[in-house]
C-alpha cells in the first residue's frame, strides 16, 4: 500500500507541476514580476502539501512557532527530505532559501525558485558562492525578508548526527541578525534518497532564538547543538516532547 501511495503521490506532483506552465508563461511575459512569482511558489508548494496529506496520509504538526521573530533573521535548519525544502515557501510565508545550484534545473520548479528570487549557490565555486550569498542575503533581508539556510550541505538521515558547514557561522557574522534554530524529522516520513513516503505527521520545531553578536563557540552550540538536542527526541522516544505545541494541516 505504501508503495502504491507513493506513486499515486508522485503522479500527482507531476501533474500539480505541469498545471504551472500558462503561469510561467503570462509571468515571463510581463517580465518575471517577483511578488506574483512568490505567491505562485507558495500556491505550488500548498498544492504539493495538499497531496501528501490527501493520498499519502502525511501532514505535519508546528512547535513552538511563536518564537518566530517579528524582524527578518536568519533561520537554520537541519536537512533530512525535499519535505522541508517545500514546506518552508508555506511555513515562513516570502523566505528567502539559500539553495544549491542543482535545485533549479528541476523544470518548471526551477523556474519558479530562481525567480522568487531565492539565494542559489554553486558550492563549487567556494569563495564567490560565499559572496554571493552573503550578497544576496543582505539584498532579501532589505526588502523585509527571512533567510533560510540548511548548513548541513546535504540531506541526513535521522540517525545521524548534525554537522554544519562552515559557511553559515560566516554568514551570522556578517549578517548581524536573531537566529532562529528549526528542528525537522521528515526523515522518518521520507528518508532521502527514497521515493517512498510513509503516513504521519512531520514535526517541525522552533527552538530558543539567539540574538546576534555571539562568538562562533556559542552559535554552533545554540544552533548545531540545540538541533541535535531536539532530534534526540525521535531518536530516543524516551525523551519527552517539548511542551509548545501548535497543530497545522
Amino acid at each position: 500500500m505504501s508503495r502504491i501511495r507513493s506513486g499515486l503521490f508522485n503522479a500527482y506532483w507531476a501533474g500539480w507541476t505541469g498545471l504551472f506552465i500558462v503561469p510561467l508563461a503570462v509571468l515571463a511575459l510581463l517580465g518575471a514580476p517577483p511578488r506574483p512569482i512568490r505567491a505562485f511558489t507558495r500556491l505550488w508548494s500548498r498544492g504539493i502539501l495538499f497531496g501528501l496529506k490527501g493520498i499519502v496520509g502525511l501532514t505535519y504538526v508546528e512547535e513552538g512557532r511563536e518564537r518566530i521573530p517579528s524582524e527578518p533573521c536568519l533561520i537554520v535548519a537541519n536537512h533530512q527530505s525535499a519535505w522541508e525544502t517545500l514546506a518552508f515557501l508555506v511555513l515562513v510565508p516570502n523566505v528567502a532559501i539559500v539553495a544549491k545550484r542543482e535545485l533549479v534545473a528541476i523544470p518548471i520548479v526551477g523556474w519558479f525558485l530562481r525567480r522568487s528570487p531565492m539565494i542559489i549557490i554553486d558550492r563549487a565555486n567556494g569563495t564567490q558562492a560565499l559572496r554571493v550569498m552573503i550578497d544576496e542575503s543582505r539584498a532579501a533581508i532589505a526588502q523585509g525578508r527571512s533567510v533560510l539556510m540548511f548548513p548541513e550541505g546535504t540531506r541526513g538521515g535521522i540517525a545521524e548526527p548534525v554537522q554544519f558547514k562552515r559557511g553559515v557561522e560566516l554568514l551570522y557574522a556578517k549578517l548581524g541578525l536573531p537566529v532562529l534554530p528549526v528542528a525537522v524529522n521528515s526523515g522518518l516520513y521520507w528518508p532521502h534518497g527514497g521515493a517512498r513516503h510513509s503516513p504521519g505527521a512531520v514535526t517541525v520545531s522552533y527552538l530558543a532564538p539567539l540574538p546576534p553578536g555571539l562568538s562562533g563557540a556559542e552559535f554552533m552550540q545554540g544552533t548545531q547543538g540545540a538541533i541535535d538536542a531536539e532530534l534526540n527526541r525521535w531518536r530516543d522516544p524516551a525523551v519527552p516532547a517539548a511542551p509548545l505545541r501548535a497543530e497545522a494541516s
